[in-house]
Parts: structure tokens; sequence; C-alpha cells
């Protein structure tokens, strides 16, 4: 079970690990993008972090939703609206539950996908956070209708990410700032897939760690 307690670890892991990875994010986003994903992720994550103790009595829902209003509010370019929306839906999908199931943890991450295809308007392919998102929730999902735990599905499910976001490097961005680029974009790792593998990972190390 996912209880609040892993839900503030995972939170606070975000900021820890967006810090750790802003340099690399950034990089990442400056032949295709405004080389800033990392600056934004690391600034929203961290007003996250400072607001955790006041949502300590929030519930679940609750708390997802005040970290996508601050990341709307707080992290720039397309990275805003998009994860504001991830948390946003996600949260409506958990409304009430006062500990996530394994079925709750897929819809929560399922909401959250197809809340950001639907504000981007994007689909997989496209090279966007969804070539992580989407493949990782189709292998939670496969992980757990096969009989497995939840610790073990989120690790099928954050194989599948990572996997994911390699499997952008090929592709043409056909949305955001980098389908600009055109066939420029090709050999490129697109570095919104990459934003969503490391917040996938965060879910499952906080998982771990309070389990």
């Amino acid at each position: 079970m996912i209880t609040q307690a892993h839900i503030i670890a995972w939170l606070q892991d975000c900021a820890r690990v967006f810090e750790a990875q802003k340099a690399t994010l950034t990089e990442l986003d400056s032949p295709i993008g405004d080389a800033d994903h990392g600056i934004n992720m690391a600034r929203g994550f961290g007003k996250v972090a400072d607001k955790l103790p006041s949502l300590a009595e929030n519930d679940i829902s609750g708390i997802l939703k005040a970290v996508g209003m601050t990341l709307m509010s707080t992290v720039g370019g397309a990275a805003g609206p998009l994860y504001g929306t991830f948390f946003t839906r996600a949260a409506a999908a958990v409304t009430g539950k006062p500990e996530l199931d394994s079925a709750d943890v897929l819809a929560l991450l399922g909401a959250g996908a197809d809340g950001i295809a639907q504000r981007g308007r994007a689909v997989p392919n496209d090279k966007t956070m969804l070539d992580a998102l989407y493949p990782a929730a189709a292998a939670l999902k496969a992980a757990l209708d096969g009989g497995a735990d939840l610790l073990p599905a989120l690790e099928a499910c954050v194989a599948a990410a990572e996997a994911g976001v390699q499997a952008t490097i090929p592709l043409i961005a056909r949305k955001g700032r980098a389908s600009y680029l055109g066939e420029r974009s090709i050999g490129h790792q697109d570095p919104g897939a990459t934003s969503a593998a490391l917040l996938l990972r965060a879910l499952l190390e906080a998982a771990k760690a309070l389990t």
C-alpha cells in the first residue's frame, strides 16, 4: 500500500533528484528546447518541498492537487502546465483514498498521463514525456495483471519508463519547441521523457524506503 507518508517522501525525493539532475536536464534541453528544463523542474519541486510541511494534514488527493497547482504557478515553459495537469488529474483519480493499493497507483499514473496527452495534444512517439509515461503505465498494468506485488510492478514500470526515454533518441519531435527543428531533433534524448522517468524512479525509491 502507498500511504500519505510515501507520497510525502516521494515528493521530497523529487525535489532532491531534480536539484541533482538540474544540469543534466538542462544540457538535454539545450539543443532542442529552451535550455531551461532542469532549472524549471528544480525550482518547481523545490517550491513543492517548501510547501510539504503545510500539507501534512491533507489526504493523498489533497496533497497531489496542491502539488499540481504549485507546479503550474512556478514551473516555466510547457512543463509547468503539463506536470501540473499530471498531478491534478492524479489527485482526482484517488479522491477519498486514505491509502493507495496497486489498482489506485495504476489509476493515478494513467490519469496523469492521459491529462498530459490532452493538455499537450500529444500521442506516443511525438518525442515527449508520454514516451516514458505510457510505456510505464502499460508495464505496471501488465505486471499487476500477471500477479506481481506492487514493488516488483513498480520496478517494471520504471524500467519501461527508462527504456522509453532511450527510445526517444531516434524520434522526430512533433510537439513543443523541439518540433521546430524537424529532422534535426533526431539523435537527441527528450528532456521531458527523462524528467518523467526520474519522477517515477523517485516514487519507486520512496516506496522501497518505507516498506
